[in-house]
């Protein structure tokens, strides 16, 4: 009797010891052709035994009963956390399972960047990497009742940063978080704007905020293209800003602003039509929306490019015109 409980007692040592030591080593992994890595996907309310059986499918080569097994013994499956994983060459057990317990996914990310119309924006998502595009096909409209903003036009509601997702995330996701960011962006420099702006609410800070993001060449002058615009709002004259112009114009644009198209009356032309056109052109950063709301003391009405990036501003047209032979006719 002695010796069989000293087998079993060996039997057991022998197995915590194994057991141990298979739970240190690296897992045989089975990347898929071109990738050094192996992706595994565990779904939402998988239990202990599906989390293996997903590592499996996905080329961990080892019995799934035996990683379910560890994972059971460990205490810790129940804090498994649905996501995307990636998991390398070197992968132990332990580190398996402590990578899905603190949900270290994989993350990507993409940027969207200052001065972009929403058309970038949607390039930009498609050419992600590991990005699902759940929003190609749906119109503008479409995608903004998708995202919670029923009724908005698409331009400019998005701020422009770096955006981290999930590996296989869908591009929506991003986009929603881009669009409640810019919300809050909108929200809070709103609620700083200088009294007596000549603007009915937000929304046109916004399209004003985008304006002043395409026409400012250096930081240090946007506060000075800001006070422009409000003083021509003021005063009820016309913007007369290039951009909206070539917004409006849209695909046909061809790089070249011609008499024409300056002429060509459309609701973006800023030009031909007085006020602020009826949204964005473009995805405005914060400093821009700080300038809208905040402008610079000026009582500048024109504005020049030097030619460095800079611009030469101007209260009175003749100085305008002079600053203009000065830096764009060199005369």
């Amino acid at each position: 009797m002695k010796r069989l409980l000293l087998a079993g007692l060996l039997g057991a040592v022998l197995a915590a010891a194994a057991g141990a030591w298979w739970w240190q080593r690296p897992l045989p992994l089975r990347p898929l052709a071109g990738q050094t890595v192996v992706d595994v996907t565990v779904p939402a309310g998988a239990s202990a035994r599906g989390v293996a059986e997903a590592l499996v499918a996905a080329g961990v080569d080892t019995p799934a009963w035996l990683l379910h097994l560890g994972f059971r013994a460990s205490g810790e499956s129940r804090r498994i956390k649905a996501g995307s994983y990636e998991l390398e060459a070197g992968a132990t057990p332990q580190s398996v399972l402590d990578k899905l317990v603190r949900g270290d996914q994989a993350l990507r990310q993409v940027t969207l960047v200052e001065g972009w119309t929403f058309r970038q924006v949607l390039a930009a998502l498609r050419a992600a990497e590991h990005l699902e595009d759940d929003i190609g096909r749906k119109s503008p409209s479409e995608l903004m009742v998708q995202l919670g903003y029923a009724g908005r036009h698409p331009e400019g509601r998005f701020f422009p940063d770096t955006y981290r997702y999930a590996k296989r995330s869908p591009a929506s996701v991003v986009l929603r978080q881009a669009a409640q960011a810019m919300q809050q962006q909108l929200d809070a420099a709103w609620a700083q704007r200088q009294p007596g702006l000549p603007l009915k609410n937000a929304d046109e800070a916004l399209i004003l905020a985008s304006i002043v993001e395409k026409e400012t060449g250096q930081a240090a002058d946007r506060g000075q293209v800001a006070a422009v615009f409000i003083n021509r709002l003021r005063i009820g004259m016309r913007l007369q800003t290039d951009p909206t112009v070539i917004y409006g114009l849209g695909e046909r644009f061809d790089g070249n602003l011609r008499k024409r198209d300056l002429q060509a009356d459309t609701p973006y032309n800023s030009y031909t039509r007085s006020g602020l056109p009826p949204t964005p052109i473009a995805m405005p950063g914060k400093a821009a929306l700080l300038a809208a709301v905040q402008p610079a003391a000026s009582q500048a009405l024109y504005f020049v490019a030097r030619g460095d990036g800079s611009s030469q501003f101007s209260a009175t047209l003749d100085d305008h015109n002079r600053a203009v032979r000065q830096y764009q006719l060199k005369r």
